[in-house]
């Protein structure tokens, strides 16, 4: 018999303190999800289905594991949280699946409309690839040995669905329990992929060659031969966070898990073939893509599509930013596809709601010189943008600045000290997974404009 795994997100522990999760006064995201996981669970059991709730006091990594110690292919693992957003109006539902699975994305699909039919009040915000998630990736779409999705039932931080969340609590876990028995029948319907039968083979695509071996297909997800990621310049025997099963005296890995090394990865359904590109010189290494001294890639077009992509109604509004980013990052030497991204990472793809508003012209969440909560000001988009290139470079290099010095903040870094995206995180932001952050703009970036 199949099982289905559901998880609460948060509520356990990360480095020995538990983690509530997203927080508000009076409850948490982990006490919410819990209570709606338990629902869940009651109703699924009441249907004669084998369901298995992941204990709450582990980790994200232990539930990874303890998951994999149970799971078969023909299960299917859910995980559910809610979001806060500086701006209470932002609400709505969504599932995330994992990139480039055109099945998984059906299954989130499935999922999240069977939430909608039950609470109508709940608006859709559509499935998503979870390298459209803030770091580019989910462990758990990608990690575990059986289909595997990760919802976002809704905003606490908005008033509507906070009260659906709580008001309407059994409305939401039948929902979610129609989702999963729907998609528990459609994994156990699939032709089997697991070892003891003939797992599916597929072509290999290699930057615009067909590769002389084939991969094959484990849980509708691609996977390539190991030999093949070093000529990518990825090694793939030691990485972490890459996926691997032996098959037939062969070790494959994971297609998608390498867009984490600056890989592009595409399919095509009708030749069954997986495209696999690299950027000539990106190879993941550090320095490569990632050093904020050096010269963009992408042009003003480019910036302006992927722009209009991640926020449609910014582009008439800010129309002049992927020219400004440009010529700013050039007089001083810094990659402008780096401050473009970083831009969207601080303005939360320039929506804003957060402690900066559009009148303060600060594309890169600069503080105040004297402290203040309210942040930098500046009196263009162009001076704004000179600012945040300025710190950018006060970071990266120990040069000195062509242009007059804008940046209020620029004397109080010591220069040089972060040459990389990643070691801004915890110096220019707190976030830890800031240069995450920015890096998966940059690989959405570069895939949108042909460059990865």
């Amino acid at each position: 018999m199949a099982q289905i795994f559901i998880s609460a997100g948060h509520g356990g522990f990360e480095d020995g303190v538990v983690d509530p999760g997203a927080t508000l006064p009076g409850t948490t995201e982990a006490a919410e999800m819990m209570q709606i996981r338990d629902l869940v669970v009651a109703e699924l059991r009441s249907r004669n289905l084998s369901v298995l709730s992941v204990p709450d006091d582990l980790s994200a990594a232990q539930t990874l594991a303890w998951i994999n110690a149970r799971c078969r292919p023909q299960d299917v693992a859910l995980e559910i949280h809610a979001g806060v957003f500086s701006d209470p109006s932002v609400r709505g539902s969504t599932v995330f699946y994992i990139a480039k699975n055109d099945v998984r994305r059906t299954h989130a699909e499935l999922l999240l409309l069977a939430l909608i039919r039950r609470v109508t009040q709940l608006p859709s915000r559509g499935v998503r690839p979870d390298t459209e998630s803030p770091t580019g990736m989910l462990a758990f779409c990608r990690n575990l040995g059986c289909p595997s999705l990760l919802m976002e039932v809704g905003f606490l931080s908005n008033p509507q669905d906070l009260a659906i969340i709580q008001r309407q609590r059994r409305d939401v876990a039948l929902g979610i329990a129609d989702g999963l028995a729907s998609w528990s029948r459609a994994v156990g319907s699939s032709p089997p992929t697991v070892p003891g039968g003939t797992l599916p083979e597929i072509r290999i695509n290699l930057n615009g060659g067909i590769y002389p071996e084939t991969g094959i297909i484990v849980n509708n997800n691609a996977y390539v031969p190991i030999d093949l990621a070093d000529l990518l310049g990825v090694d793939a025997a030691t990485a972490p966070n890459i996926n691997r099963v032996r098959y037939a005296n062969v070790v494959y890995i994971k297609a998608v898990d390498l867009q984490a090394y600056n890989v592009s990865v595409g399919w095509d359904a009708a030749t069954r073939t997986v495209r696999l590109r690299s950027r000539t010189g990106m190879q993941f290494c550090p320095g490569a893509m990632d050093r904020i001294m050096g010269i963009g890639s992408t042009s003003e077009v480019q910036l302006t599509l992927f722009l209009k992509n991640v926020n449609e109604v910014a582009v008439n509004t800010y129309r002049d930013l992927p020219k400004l980013y440009r010529e700013e990052a050039a007089i001083e030497g810094v990659n402008h596809d780096i401050a473009f991204c970083q831009m969207l990472v601080e303005t939360n793809s320039l929506n804003f709601g957060g402690s900066l508003n559009p009148a303060q012209n600060n594309f890169g969440g600069i503080g105040s010189p004297t402290g203040g909560m309210e942040g930098a000001s500046f009196p263009s988009a162009r001076v704004g943008v000179r600012a945040q290139v300025q710190h950018l470079k006060a970071y990266g290099s120990v040069d000195p600045l062509v242009q007059r010095q804008v940046d209020p903040r620029f004397g109080f870094v010591v220069r040089g000290v972060a040459p990389l995206i990643d070691q801004l995180s915890g110096r220019w932001s707190a976030d830890l997974e800031y240069g995450r952050k920015i890096m998966a703009f940059m690989r959405r970036l570069y895939e949108s404009a042909g460059l990865l």
